[in-house]
């Protein structure tokens, strides 16, 4: 998990520098796709911008910012396989993952989805640019990130509340100390007792036994006076 953690923060940071550079993509983006005479359709999947890049690209900015956004996908993307081997997780969790899975297909529709608030990267372009050609392809990398964070956040929680159950059955299974229980402390106690008092009795019988003098009976005389 930390594993997956500190990658994930890696591409964070890549994509931190690529946002900054926003003008730039979608420059690359016109000039590609005015070489490309497909000025009409939005830009709506990662293949369309590899074949812009591929194609249509004459110009090393423009291949660089272009190269930046198809590395960012291609990271996703493979951090997006690794995560099932780091934990199998459930319905929920298969589900972000999925999600992530779609939205990182390279012929998958982008056209559609849009970042919302907290990302202001759809606020950047003009009205025209948003809705008709740049504001799927630009929500993508977000969006994906976002679901992977919430993926991290839950399964962590889920490790965590299974280490601890672990611990909490263990602790309950193992004995916590061998003193024996009070009312088989009191039946072992009441026992010696007896045997002690038996015991007592048998040597103060023994000790009277041996010295206890018989009486001597006064010898017979007739009644009457005696000196």
């Amino acid at each position: 998990m930390n594993e997956v953690v500190e990658t994930l923060r890696k591409i964070e940071q890549n994509y931190r520098l690529f946002q900054q550079q926003q003008f730039t993509f979608i420059r690359a983006l016109e000039h590609t796709r005015e070489e490309a005479h497909d000025l009409i359709r939005p830009v709506s999947s990662i293949v369309q911008v590899q074949c812009y890049k591929d194609h249509h690209c004459y110009n090393a900015t423009d291949r660089r910012i272009l190269n930046m956004f198809i590395s960012i996908c291609n990271d996703l993307r493979n951090l997006c396989q690794k995560l099932p081997a780091v934990h199998p997780g459930d319905s929920l969790s298969n589900g972000l993952l999925e999600k992530c899975r779609v939205l990182l297909n390279d012929s998958n529709d982008l056209s559609a989805i849009r970042a919302t608030y907290p990302h202001v990267v759809v606020n950047y372009l003009s009205l025209e640019e948003a809705r008709n050609r740049y504001g799927g392809v630009v929500s993508l990398i977000p969006i994906v990130m976002d679901t992977m964070n919430e993926w991290v956040t839950y399964t962590k929680r889920h490790l965590l509340y299974t280490v601890s159950r672990g611990c909490a059955m263990s602790k309950k299974e193992t004995p916590i100390s061998q003193t024996p229980p009070a009312g088989h402390l009191r039946a072992r106690t009441s026992s010696s007792n007896k045997n002690t008092v038996q015991l007592q009795e048998k040597d103060f019988q023994k000790y009277l036994a041996e010295n206890q003098r018989p009486q001597q009976k006064a010898p017979w005389r007739p009644p009457g006076k005696h000196p």
